[in-house]
Formats: C-alpha cells, sequence, structure tokens
C-alpha cells in the first residue's frame, strides 16, 4: 500500500444496497468515495481533497474533514469485525455494516489544501455491537485532525 492509495478497501465489500453513503458509498457518483484498508494493525485511509472542499484558499473545509473522519471510523469498525470474524477485504464475504452513535473531532492545526490526507486508526472495541475508532489526519507529516467515532453496528431496522 502506498501514500496514494488503499489496494483493498473494506467500502469495495460492501453491498450494493447499502453503497450509495456520500461519504464511502462506491454508487454515488457525486461522494467522497473513501476507501479504509489495513496497514499492519492500524486502518488506513488516502484522500485527496478536490477544488471544492476548501474553506478559505489553501486549507480544507472543516465540515469536509468531519466526514471523512466519521466514514473512515465506519469502515474502520468494519475492517476490525470482520478480521475478528476471520475475513479480509478481497476475499468475497460481505463485512458488516456501521453507523455512528458519535464523532467527536478535534482541529489541531489548518489542515492544507494541496497534498493528500492520509487518516490512520486505531480501532478498540467496546461492545460486539460498538466500537470506537480514533484517528489520526496526516498532511504530510504534519498531524492537523483527532477525531474519534464510536461505531455502532447497523441495526437490522435499517437493512432491506
Amino acid at each position: 500500500m502506498t501514500t496514494t492509495q488503499v489496494t483493498y478497501a473494506i467500502q469495495d465489500e460492501y453491498a450494493d444496497d447499502y453503497s450509495f453513503c456520500y461519504g464511502c458509498g462506491k454508487l454515488n457518483a457525486d461522494g467522497l468515495h473513501i476507501r479504509t484498508g489495513w496497514i499492519g494493525d492500524k486502518t488506513v485511509t488516502i484522500f485527496h481533497p478536490r477544488k471544492e472542499h476548501t474553506a478559505i484558499p489553501g486549507f480544507v473545509y472543516g465540515g469536509l474533514i468531519a466526514s471523512i473522519i466519521d466514514c473512515h471510523g465506519t469502515g474502520s469498525a468494519a475492517l476490525a469485525l470482520h478480521r475478528k470474524n476471520g475475513h479480509e477485504p478481497g476475499d468475497g464475504i460481505e463485512p458488516p455494516r456501521f453507523v455512528t452513535a458519535s464523532l467527536h473531532v478535534d482541529f489541531l492545526k489548518p489542515t492544507p489544501h494541496e497534498t493528500p490526507l492520509k487518516l490512520v486508526g486505531t480501532v478498540e472495541e467496546v461492545h460486539p455491537k460498538k466500537w470506537i475508532v480514533h484517528t489520526e489526519l496526516f498532511a504530510g507529516d504534519t498531524c492537523c485532525v483527532k477525531g474519534e467515532v464510536v461505531a455502532a453496528l447497523m441495526p437490522k431496522t435499517m437493512m432491506k
């Protein structure tokens, strides 16, 4: 895996019925197409901000940063439970899906626009249906943002 792409992403394995999320849905033509994979025991997402993701010239909009931390968090929880169940992205087994129970974002430094953003997550299981993902967002070697997502297993009431 390089710093510009994720080879095997959990979002590639989501069923088409659940692939319309603005952040990570592969079937959302206007979406962000967040893709989350493993580097060892950490999760990683690489995101390339587009022109429309500008807050002020040269810097990324904070709401967008919260969105990519959100989808990285739920994707990371899905990766962790999928691995716990003995599977990895690319093995053809549909992974579990998570939704956001809580999102917390701390902006440490302005996030520059003209560089790929690398999100690195640490996943902690707190309940069989609830996981916490701690994320650091880097622009180059600088940690600009820290976030925490509490991800809950998608309730059956949200499924078809």
